[in-house]
């Protein structure tokens, strides 16, 4: 995804960093997009109404909301923190397909697109003054911060994310050891928070009820969660390969199979839909909101859900 037709102002990137000046240009251009699209009266800072004090200026006055109502009404734009949110990325060796050579934002593989995901999401907190923490894990947990709304705090989180931007090394494999993990970060978000999870929910761990487990954990003190599934669907759910002798190796176990792409294409989109419906209706049985994150859609199909989420909780 080009920022500002591929040119970057220098000042911009030494204010910002990469990572942050190309959140920075995805939520303002999102917010542009959704005001001129049936979200228009969707604000992202507004707050409430209140009546208008005579005397005031007139720059926020509702003029639509006066010629329903014939009075005149003040819109309120929230300036404290109000929102704890806590992102969870999974940062095993699964998350680093598709392997490229390449990778980019028009390129990416799981992981890329789940901590330029992150970034945006966490430039958008920044804007709204909200307090962001970061956790990220494999096998255990390889980071946790709490959630802090301070300048010097978000630049820290940019910086950590910027770390996760790697290429694949086949000898570093991680596998998944969500369950446990999510148990721990449920025990240590004492405070009611909106938990956000990058994940592609392939653990190392067969047992599907323990996974429901730890995700129905999250729910512990209140907590609001997202399950953004990262995934790329083409390959992973379609099966969309050249119908050529392949060599398939696991990731995380290195265990090798080698197919003809189409001989097993039905059966296998039967398997993993079905395990995704069960995952999806297990989320809506725990009040967990699930989204499929297609890493070859973009971002609007992160920011949308987002906001939608904490336009209901605040």
């Amino acid at each position: 995804m080009p920022v500002n037709n591929g040119k970057f102002n220098q000042n911009d990137l030494q204010q910002y960093g990469y990572l942050d000046f190309f959140a920075k240009q995805t939520v303002e251009g999102f917010i542009i997009g959704l005001h001129k699209s049936p979200f228009h009266g969707f604000s992202v800072e507004f707050a409430e109404h209140r009546l208008y004090n005579q005397g005031e200026s007139t720059r926020f006055i509702d003029w639509k909301l006066f010629a329903r109502t014939d009075k005149l009404f003040v819109k309120k734009f929230e300036e404290e923190t109000n929102l704890r949110c806590q992102i969870i990325i999974d940062n095993s060796s699964s998350m680093y397909f598709p392997v490229k050579n390449n990778l980019s934002i028009d390129n990416p593989n799981k992981l890329y697109f789940a901590v330029y995901a992150a970034a945006v999401l966490l430039y958008l907190l920044r804007k709204q003054r909200d307090a962001a923490g970061l956790t990220v894990f494999s096998e255990q947990t390889e980071l946790h911060t709490e959630a802090k709304s301070n300048s010097v705090h978000h630049k820290f989180l940019f910086t950590e994310l910027e770390k996760l931007l790697l290429p694949y090394n086949p000898e570093n494999n991680k596998k998944t050891d969500s369950i446990k993990v999510l148990h721990e970060i449920a025990e240590k978000i004492h405070k009611r928070s909106l938990i956000i999870l990058f994940s592609d929910m392939f653990d190392s761990n067969p047992d599907q009820n323990e996974i429901f487990s730890a995700l129905q954990h999250l729910k512990y003190n209140k907590h609001e969660v997202i399950l953004f599934h990262v995934a790329d669907y083409s390959k992973e759910f379609n099966l969309e390969f050249e119908n050529k002798p392949m060599k398939f190796v696991d990731m995380e176990t290195k265990k090798e199979v080698k197919i003809y792409p189409y001989e097993v294409k039905n059966a296998f989109k039967s398997k993993i839909s079905r395990y995704k419906e069960e995952l999806k209706l297990k989320c809506g049985q725990y009040h967990i909101d699930f989204v499929e994150a297609d890493i070859n859609k973009g971002f609007n199909q992160i920011l949308l859900p987002f906001l939608v989420k904490r336009s209901k909780l605040y």
